[in-house]
């Protein structure tokens, strides 16, 4: 009887080469959004300023601002809105572009961190509500790092000022500091209700206004010399007038004088104290208070 047996395969088959993963793999790029634009770069090195380098530059700007947009989008939900954040890392980009050198790498090495420190120096200088020294934004992230470090195990005490402070190897003033530059990255306000309950107050209520009174103790103090100097009379006159609220002819009838006098007595005094308080000082007086020129009232 004839049996059929299975022929052996071959010997082609089992030593014939198969594709290997790795090479493939190793032509994959690490992102989807850093395309191969070598050649274009290696153009824009040897182009001059003008049209055709603007369009190359223009070409390379969209290939490679997807990436700008997943650099910003690691920054979301810090208090910036993810349009403001992808318009600063476009703005890195360009940048990183315009200084790229293609003989000395691969350009995504040098944009990733050029886009990201320009993001993070956004975050630095532009967000914040009340602006701080650049000495006191690092005491900050100090403090706020060894806060982070004390604090990662469960049930771990809040760190004080001097905790903080051997473990940053700053002084407690330089930690007071960062910890005050902690609330200041954002701001209240006026408006928040600082207090529940049919009595509550807002944090604008809490501030104080401008004092009017200040203005007029400097404006006493300067006519206080020159109201001195008046005559008796003249001194008179003023305060009935103005500190006893008198009218003019109610002056002149209790002086036994002429309205029309008194009128000329209190502009003459207010304009002699006036011009005293300015550094205006009149001549020397004559005997009897009067000036120069000048008569007393009868």
């Amino acid at each position: 009887m004839l049996i059929d047996t299975p022929t052996d395969r071959p010997a082609t088959t089992e030593t014939a080469p198969v594709p290997t993963e790795p090479a493939a793999s190793a032509t994959r790029r690490r992102h989807d959004d850093a395309p191969d634009t070598a050649s274009l770069f290696t153009r824009l090195a040897e182009l001059a300023d003008g049209p055709e380098r603007d369009a190359v530059r223009d070409e390379l700007v969209t290939a490679w601002l997807p990436m700008a947009h997943r650099i910003a989008g690691r920054f979301r939900d810090r208090g910036e809105s993810v349009e403001d954040l992808r318009q600063v890392a476009a703005l890195g980009l360009v940048k990183a572009i315009d200084r790229f050198d293609p003989e000395r790498g691969a350009f995504e090495s040098y944009a990733v961190p050029t886009i990201t420190g320009e993001v993070k120096r956004h975050f630095r200088d532009r967000m914040w509500a009340l602006r701080v020294p650049r000495r006191v934004q690092e005491l900050r992230n100090k403090v706020r790092v060894a806060r982070r470090e004390l604090t990662q195990n469960p049930g771990s005490p809040e760190p004080s000022i001097a905790d903080l402070a051997a473990h940053t190897g700053l002084t407690e003033e330089e930690v007071g500091a960062g910890m005050e530059a902690l609330e200041s990255f954002s701001t209240l306000s006026l408006d928040a209700e600082l207090s529940a309950g049919d009595d509550g107050y807002s944090l604008a209520d809490t501030l104080g206004s401008s004092d009017d009174s200040y203005d007029v103790v400097v404006d006493r103090e300067s006519a206080k010399e020159g109201l001195r100097r008046l005559p008796e009379r003249e001194r008179a006159i003023l305060y009935m007038r103005f500190f006893e609220d008198m009218t003019q002819s109610r002056i002149a009838d209790q002086l036994g004088i002429s309205q029309m006098h008194v009128s000329r007595l209190i502009s003459r005094s207010c304009a002699r104290v006036r011009d005293e308080a300015m550094g205006r000082r009149p001549g020397r007086r004559g005997p009897g208070g009067a000036g120069p020129g000048r008569h007393t009232a009868p």
